[in-house]
C-alpha cells in the first residue's frame, strides 16, 4: 500500500524551540522507508528561517508557503489528490488551513495532535489558537501523541469520529549509544523552557545542583527568561540541534525527563525525548504521571523523582553497573514498540482500518 500525503506541520525544516521537527522527521523518514511519497508543507516564519538545520529533507519533499492564501493558491492540487492529508497542532492560522484542507481534500484527512492536553485546555479557555472544536469531527482520523482516557473523551466530548494514539517515537539510526562515550555531565536536560515545567526544573535539577556544587550538571534548550538564576555547576546550552541531541545524552550519566502540567494532567504523554534517551543508552529520571508505567517499568527501566533529596540520591550512589542495566532495558523496550517504523506501521493501520470502513464525511460547520 502505497500512498501519497500530504502534511502541513509547524516546522520540519527547523528545531529551533519546537519538539515537532524531530517528530515529524522520524515519521516521515519511516514512511518514506516504506515507500510512500510524501509532501511536507510548513510556513515561512522568520524565527525559523534564521534556524533552519535540516532545510531540504531527504526523505520528503519539503515547500514553503508565505501565508494562507499563498498556501491555497499554489497547493490546492496536492491537497485535493493526496491519498491521506495531515494537519499538525500549532500549525499558522490553523483554523483557517484545516477548513480549506477539509473543503479541498478528496483522500482522506487527519489531524495530528503532538500537544493534546494542551489543545485540549486550550479549547476549554475558548481558545482557538490552530483549532475549534466544530473541526474535530470533521477529520477521518485524530491522531494524538496522548493515550489513555484522552482518546475516549476526543470521542465522546468533542466527537471525533476515529481518535488514535500515534506516539512520538526515535529513528534508531540516529540515536543509539555512543562508541566510547565518557560522560561528562552527572544531571543532564534537554528542552525548550515552558513556564509551567519550570517549577519542576527547579526542584528536580537546579536545586540538587546548588546542594551539589561540586557536580556537572547541564541544560540545553531555548526561550529561557533571562531571570533564570543559573546554579554554577549548570552549564547552559543555549539550543542543541537533534545532530547533537545524541552525543549530549551520550555525555550524561543521567538524563532528566520532565512533563508539562496539562500533560501530567492527561497522562499517557510520553516525550520524545524519553524515546531519544532511552535509545541512546542514557538512564532516565523522570518526574511521575499516569500511563509511564504503561510504557517502562519504573525502577527497572526508567527511575522516578518527586525532590531533589531523591534525584541527589539516586545520582550520587547508584552503581554503574546498576545504571547500565536500567538503560540497557530500556533501550530493549524502545527498539521493541517505539521507533519511527513502529509508527509508521500503526498509521498505515489506521488507514487501512478507515478504507475497509463504512463512513460518511462531515463538512466543517455541520
Amino acid at each position: 500500500m502505497s500512498l501519497r500525503i500530504t502534511i502541513l506541520g509547524l516546522s520540519i525544516t527547523s528545531s529551533w524551540g519546537n519538539g515537532h521537527a524531530t517528530t515529524w522527521r522520524a515519521l516521515t523518514a519511516a514512511l518514506a522507508a516504506r515507500g510512500h511519497d510524501i509532501l511536507f508543507l510548513e510556513c515561512d516564519k522568520p524565527w525559523y528561517a534564521a534556524s533552519r538545520d535540516l532545510p531540504e529533507p531527504p526523505f520528503c519533499a519539503t515547500r514553503l508557503y508565505a501565508d494562507v492564501a499563498d498556501l491555497q493558491a499554489r497547493f490546492t492540487p496536492a491537497v485535493r489528490d493526496a491519498d491521506l492529508v495531515i494537519v499538525g497542532s500549532f500549525v499558522p492560522d490553523g483554523v483557517a488551513v484545516a477548513r480549506w484542507v477539509l473543503a479541498a481534500a478528496t483522500g482522506l484527512t487527519a489531524f495530528y495532535d503532538i500537544d493534546t492536553p494542551v489543545t485540549l485546555a486550550k479549547l476549554a479557555r475558548g481558545d482557538t489558537e490552530y483549532l475549534s472544536p466544530d473541526l474535530i469531527p470533521c477529520f477521518d482520523l485524530y491522531l494524538s501523541f496522548t493515550g489513555g482516557p484522552t482518546l475516549t473523551r476526543l470521542e465522546r466530548s468533542f466527537g471525533a469520529r476515529m481518535a488514535r494514539a500515534l506516539y512520538c517515537s526515535v529513528d534508531p539510526a540516529h540515536y543509539y549509544p555512543e562508541p566510547g562515550a565518557n560522560p561528562c555531565y552527572d544531571l543532564g536536560y534537554l528542552g525548550t523552557y515552558s513556564a509551567d515545567r519550570q517549577p519542576a526544573l527547579e526542584s528536580l535539577l537546579l536545586e540538587p545542583a546548588r546542594r551539589w556544587p561540586e557536580g556537572r550538571f547541564a541544560v540545553a534548550g531555548s526561550l529561557y527568561p533571562d531571570d533564570v538564576e543559573w546554579p554554577a555547576a549548570v552549564e547552559r546550552i543555549d539550543h542543541l540541534p537533534p545532530g547533537d541531541h545524541r552525543g549530549f545524552y551520550g555525555a550524561q550519566r543521567f538524563t532528566l525527563n520532565i512533563t508539562r502540567a496539562d500533560m501530567v494532567a492527561a497522562g499517557w504523554s510520553p516525550s520524545v525525548r524519553l524515546f531519544e534517551a532511552a535509545a541512546c543508552g542514557t538512564p532516565i529520571i523522570s518526574d511521575w504521571w499516569p500511563g509511564l508505567d504503561s510504557l517502562f517499568e519504573p525502577g527497572r527501566e526508567i527511575l522516578i523523582a518527586r525532590s531533589a533529596e531523591e534525584v541527589l540520591s539516586l545520582v550520587r550512589t547508584l552503581s554503574p553497573a546498576r545504571r547500565a542495566a536500567i538503560a540497557g532495558r530500556a533501550r530493549t523496550r524502545i527498539l521493541k514498540t517505539h521507533t519511527s517504523a513502529h509508527r509508521a506501521r500503526e498509521l498505515e493501520a489506521h488507514v487501512a482500518a478507515l478504507r475497509a470502513g463504512p463512513g460518511v464525511r462531515l463538512a466543517a460547520g455541520d
